[in-house]
């Protein structure tokens, strides 16, 4: 089978790379490039090449460093900023596998091969009517099916995950044991265009500093000043700079530039029960295809964490218009992050929608009646 091996200088990607030429698949390497040389970003691209150099050289395979950078900026970076300046949460890595990885990437490059490979903590399986499913990963801590949760089902068919059957410590032991050149590097940390950049320092050189008001939100009263809005999220608890804390915040105010925030960790006001999604994708199939779907059990998570939340999914009029009724409560509940269902096992990775911060009081009711009805 002819492969396109997607591959970072990581360890994931290169025992992947190896998983793949001990099963005998012919594998071209691609290195997707989406730092620039300016300081918009620093992805630390050319250490990563030299890594990847090693393990082309290492297996005999071609390696061909691709360049989308200017794509990256355009439809990944420029939607995060964008987001943020909305006040909302944004998640580039959900949006970069969707529009680059596997999208640019497959157009370009992708669609000429059997298949592209990435060393995603994730897999695959097929039911008995031979439809295709994201599934988890046997380590809960690495799984990223949620960052995966976006891409489409045509994307899906073309992909296979080697590693996703492993555990992280499994994927260490073998490239320590083949003695690949990167067993001991780092995993990476943090938002894939900025390397060494901090997030914040980021943000102050594209969206600038704007002081503001941090306010309680119970009192009224103000505890402090911020640098702007644009630097914080919704359940952060780190960086405010308060005494006095543990100090969460919980709400924003975008055009008078306020962070509203409340005290102590079972402050009831970072917590809720109730997720209204908006756009929401099924990769697959929508398992309530043609039915009123009402509390139809489901598991989701609304962050990047080993913890599945188990909820009640009820559809709403308007297309791609969902409520998740968590049954337990849900901390952070941030607009603009992604909620990413799954099945009731926890095994397949149904999709997901973006959370619209909208509270119980004004969602909409659904109708008696299917929004949709099957073919």
């Amino acid at each position: 089978m002819r492969v396109a091996a997607l591959i970072s200088g990581g360890v994931d990607s290169a025992v992947a790379v190896h998983r793949l030429v001990e099963q005998g698949h012919d594998v071209h390497l691609f290195y997707i490039r989406i730092g620039r040389d300016d300081d918009s970003g620093d992805c630390s691209y050319e250490e990563d090449i030299e890594m990847c150099q090693l393990i082309a050289a290492r297996y005999h395979l071609p390696l061909e460093v691709v360049p989308l950078h200017e794509e990256y900026w355009e439809h990944v970076m420029n939607y995060a900023l964008q987001t943020v300046k909305e006040g909302r949460t944004p998640n580039p890595d959900m949006m970069c596998n969707l529009i680059i990885k596997f999208g640019f990437f497959e157009q370009r490059w992708g669609h000429e091969f059997d298949v592209t490979a990435s060393g995603h903590y994730a897999s695959t399986e097929v039911d008995d009517r031979g439809y295709k499913w994201l599934t988890t990963a046997p380590d809960p801590v690495k799984d990223q099916t949620d960052f995966l949760a976006r891409i489409t089902y045509d994307q899906l068919k073309h992909i296979i995950f080697p590693i996703g059957d492993l555990p992280k410590s499994e994927v260490r032991r073998i490239a320590a044991e083949v003695r690949l050149p990167n067993a001991q590097r780092r995993d990476s940390q943090g938002i894939c265009f900025l390397g060494k950049i901090n997030y914040n320092d980021f943000l102050r050189r594209h969206l600038g500093e704007r002081p503001g008001k941090i306010v309680e939100l119970a009192t009224g009263k103000v505890l402090g000043t911020h640098r702007g809005y644009w630097f914080h999220t919704i359940g952060q608890r780190k960086g405010l700079g308060l005494s006095g804390g543990p100090w969460f915040v919980i709400d924003k105010d975008v055009h008078d530039n306020v962070i509203y925030v409340a005290g102590g960790y079972g402050a009831e006001q970072q917590y809720g029960n109730t997720l209204h999604i908006t756009e929401t994708r099924f990769i697959t199939l929508d398992p309530w295809e043609g039915k009123l779907c009402v509390a139809e059990p489901v598991m989701f998570k609304n962050r990047h964490t080993p913890e599945f939340m188990p909820a009640r999914l009820t559809r709403l009029d308007n297309p791609g218009e969902y409520v998740i009724e968590s049954e337990r409560k849900v901390q952070g509940i941030a607009p603009g992050q992604f909620a990413v269902l799954y099945d009731s096992q926890c095994h397949r990775c149904l999709g997901s929608g973006v959370i619209t911060g909208r509270t119980a009081d004004n969602i909409p009711t659904p109708s008696s009646t299917p929004i949709w009805t099957a073919e």
